[in-house]
């Protein structure tokens, strides 16, 4: 059909406002930095693995708050494996309680829509619950080692001791698997393990935030005993899961150098992010190095003593290197 001259007069008109547009909008010529996922495992694994981490939250958490785990908590979901060693109630207040509750109750939730989720597959790769050390001496371990290992905070630090103990040792525990729910969504290709995950990552995040602000607030306080602030302890738990990790800078306490903090204008650090403010990620081997407090994924020890379960942790569970 024939186009009028007046119809493509407008058209002309219309292509060259465009084009107009086009040019003088301001246009960002940098690249995105590349990104090169660690995806050497295969997506049901990565979603199975982070069990482990749930598992650890979950007893953590309930016990700490309720003086029980997950089998008086929810009978069964533990999947035959061996109850947590050391498990007992903190000395919290009300408030604090309340919410480390919401917090264990949410990890069974967390732990229920994993196990689903892969029931559905072929040959069920949810796994049972890995033995876990939740005795005081092995966080007394973790924050000597946080200090330089030479250091013996006297008296052994006692994550069930107050408020304060047990929000520090918290910040030990959520923040990796977080990181690790970040590092698997890039090798993730089935949308159910896609939104699992991603959900999963939302609520870990909050957990996290919650723990890290209760601390801020206290970031300037000594905590009990041993002349360091709560900012301290953070700062060097970051510091020591760096290490362990041994892929770089991914963490972060809750106050920094103002240059490191968001947009290098803040020392608050209520949230841990990269120099644009996005969450780190972490492969499961570096979350094995960090749970295990030996800085390689294969040789077992701290909360995880007897190692890790499922194809990824069991992969090397009979090598000490």
């Amino acid at each position: 059909m024939a186009i009028s001259t007046s119809a493509a007069l407008a058209v002309a008109l219309a292509a060259a406002f465009l084009l107009h547009l086009c040019r003088s909008y301001p246009y960002n010529n940098n690249n995105p930095p590349a990104y090169f996922p660690n995806c050497t495992h295969h997506e049901i694994d990565l979603v199975a693995f982070p069990l482990n981490l749930e598992y650890l939250e979950a007893e953590f958490f309930l016990c700490g708050a309720l003086g029980y785990g997950l089998d008086k908590a929810s009978p069964g979901l533990s999947n035959g494996g061996p109850p947590p060693l050391g498990c007992q109630k903190a000395n919290l207040t009300d408030f604090v309680r309340d919410i480390v509750t919401q917090m264990a109750y949410q990890e069974i939730g967390h732990l229920k829509a994993i196990t689903q989720t892969l029931r559905s597959i072929p040959g069920n790769p949810a796994f049972s619950r890995p033995q876990l050390d939740l005795r005081p001496k092995v966080f007394a371990t973790i924050m000597n080692n946080a200090f330089g290992g030479n250091t013996k905070l006297n008296p052994p630090f006692d994550p069930y001791a107050n408020d304060l103990n047990y929000l520090i040792a918290s910040y030990v525990i959520p923040y990796v698997g977080l990181t690790g729910y970040v590092g698997a969504m890039p090798c993730l290709f089935s949308a159910p393990f896609k939104r699992l995950v991603a959900g999963l990552l939302a609520v870990e995040s909050g957990q996290d935030a919650i723990i890290r602000q209760m601390l801020y607030e206290k970031a300037q306080t000594e905590v009990d005993k041993y002349g360091y602030s709560v900012a301290n302890f953070t700062q060097q738990i970051s510091e020591l899961r760096d290490n362990l990790g041994g892929q770089g800078h991914k963490d972060e306490g809750i106050l920094v150098h103002p240059k490191d903090g968001a947009e290098g204008k803040i020392a608050g650090n209520v949230l841990a992010g990269d120099v644009d403010s996005v969450a780190f990620d972490r492969s499961p081997e570096e979350i094995l190095a960090i749970v295990y407090g030996t800085g390689k994924m294969c040789l077992h020890g701290g909360l995880l003593p007897e190692g890790g379960n499922g194809n990824i942790a069991k992969s090397c569970n009979n090598k000490r290197n």
